[in-house]
C-alpha cells in the first residue's frame, strides 16, 4: 500500500495525526506520546476506535488489529463497541525465551546463546511458570540465594541475565514498576557483594583483593610480572597482552590499539592507557614497530598463557586464572562504580549484545573509559603513594 509508514517514521513523526492507509493513523501528541487510532467514515458515519499506545504496540500489532477491525466491519459486525482482549502476558520462562529469540541474531558464538538458555532454565525453575507481571524480589532471592555463595560467578552471571529479562518484560509493556534484580540500592542490601566471594569458573580475586595482590606483583622481577601487572590494569585478553606490538601503542596519545585479527569479536579495540599502564611500558626496552612488547624467552615469540599462570603460581595463588582478573574488573564496575553496562561491556572488548546496542557503540565509549580505566588503575595501585609502579621491581 503506498504512503504506509516505517519503523522509523513512527518514532520521528512530529506532533498530528499521521496516515498509514486502511483507516490506520498514528496519533502525536505535544511531548511525544504515540497511539494508534482507527478511523472510518462508512456510510457518513465517522466511528474510532484506540488500537493502544506506540512502543507497546507495534506498528505491525497496529495493522494487524487494524485489518481485524476490517474483517469485522465487512462480516457486518460492530468492532467499536466490542472490547480487545487483554493482552496474554508470558511466564518468565516464556518472556526469557522470547528475550533470548530477539537477541540471539546478533550473538555469533551458539555457545553464548545456548548458555544463556541454560543458566536461566536451571537456576530460575522457582519463577518459571510464574507471570512475568508478577515477579519481585522474592522470586529473584529464591533462584539466586542458593547459589550465591557456593557459586559466586554463575549466581551473578545469571543476576545480570533475569535483570535483562525483565527490563525486556517492561519494554514489551508487561510489566511495570522497578526491576526486582537490579543490584545497586536493591539486591545490594540483601545479598554481601559477589566481589567479596571467592569464585570458582575462572578462579576470580575479589576486587577489594587485587590492590594487596598488585603490590605483592610489583615487587617481583621479570617481564612475565610486568606482562601480567599490564593485563590487569588494561582487564585485557591475555592473548592481546602476549601478542602486542610497539606498531599497536601510542605512548603520546595514551592508546593501545588491537587489530581486529587478535581480537575475538574480530574488531579493533581501543584501550585507553593509564597512568600506571604507561609507566610500565615506559621503563621496557622500546623495540622496533613490529617486535613484542612482552616478548617470549625465544627471540620473536610470544610468551605462553601458561607463562603468566606460572607466576601466580610462584605466589602461590594456584586457585586464581589470568583470566579471572576480566571478572574481577567487571564486578568492580558494577559494584563501585555509576558506569553503565555498556561502557563496561565496551572496555572488556565483549561484542554487542543486537544490533541496535551495536549501532549505539559505535563509537565505543572511549572517553569514558578513559576515566573508568584510570579509575579502576588507582584502585589498582592504592597501595603505592608515590609512584604507579614500585621501584623494586626489575624493568
Amino acid at each position: 500500500m503506498a504512503g504506509r509508514l516505517t519503523a522509523t517514521q513512527v518514532k520521528a513523526l512530529d506532533e498530528g495525526r499521521h496516515a498509514d492507509g486502511g483507516g490506520l493513523y498514528l496519533h502525536v501528541k505535544p511531548g511525544g506520546w504515540r497511539g494508534w487510532k482507527f478511523i472510518t467514515n462508512k456510510g457518513g458515519r465517522r466511528r474510532e476506535k484506540g488500537l493502544g499506545a506506540f512502543p507497546k504496540v507495534t506498528l505491525a500489532d497496529a495493522r494487524k488489529a487494524a485489518a481485524r477491525i476490517r474483517i469485522a466491519m465487512d462480516d457486518g459486525e460492530d468492532p467499536f463497541t466490542k472490547a480487545e482482549a487483554a493482552p496474554t502476558v508470558p511466564t518468565f520462562a516464556e518472556a526469557a525465551e522470547q528475550f533470548v529469540d530477539s537477541m540471539e541474531a546478533g550473538w555469533k558464538n551458539p555457545k553464548h546463546r545456548q548458555q544463556w538458555r541454560n543458566t536461566l532454565g536451571t537456576y530460575c525453575k522457582p519463577m518459571a511458570d510464574k507471570s512475568v507481571a508478577e515477579i519481585d524480589t522474592n522470586d529473584v532471592l529464591a533462584c539466586l540465594t542458593p547459589i550465591w555463595h557456593t557459586k559466586a560467578e554463575t549466581a551473578s552471571r545469571v543476576r545480570g541475565r533475569i535483570e535483562r529479562v525483565l527490563d525486556f518484560a517492561r519494554a514489551r509493556g508487561w510489566r511495570d514498576g522497578i526491576n526486582p534484580a537490579i543490584w545497586r540500592g536493591h539486591l545490594s542490601a540483601v545479598l554481601p557483594a559477589a566481589g567479596k566471594l571467592r569464585r570458582g569458573h575462572h578462579g576470580a580475586m575479589p576486587y577489594g583483593e587485587v590492590p594487596t595482590f598488585m603490590k605483592a606483583l610489583a615487587a617481583r622481577r621479570g617481564t612475565a610480572a610486568r606482562a601480567l601487572t599490564f593485563t590487569v590494569l588494561t582487564a585485557a585478553r591475555s592473548g592481546e597482552v602476549r601478542g602486542a606490538t610497539w606498531s599497536e601503542i601510542d605512548m603520546d596519545k595514551a592508546v593501545w590499539t588491537v587489530p581486529a585479527n587478535r581480537m575475538k569479536a574480530g574488531r579493533e579495540h581501543r584501550v585507553p592507557l593509564s597512568p600506571a599502564a604507561l609507566a610500565i611500558l615506559e621503563a621496557l626496552p622500546k623495540g622496533e614497530p613490529d617486535e613484542l612488547v612482552f616478548p617470549g624467552a625465544k627471540r620473536g615469540r610470544p610468551m605462553s598463557d601458561m607463562t603468566l599462570g606460572a607466576v601466580l603460581k610462584r605466589m602461590e595463588l594456584d586457585e586464581l586464572t589470568v583470566h579471572g582478573f576480566r571478572s574481577s574488573f567487571s564486578t568492580w564496575v558494577t559494584e563501585c562504580t555509576d558506569a553503565t553496562i555498556e561502557v563496561r561491556e565496551a572496555a572488556l572488548a565483549h561484542a554487542a549484545g543486537d544490533r541496535v546496542a551495536a549501532a549505539y557503540n559505535r563509537s565505543d565509549h572511549f572517553t569514558r573509559r578513559r576515566a573508568l580505566m584510570k579509575q579502576w588503575a588507582m584502585h589498582c595501585i592504592s597501595w603505592d603513594k608515590v609512584s604507579p609502579i614500585s621501584s623494586e621491581a626489575e624493568r
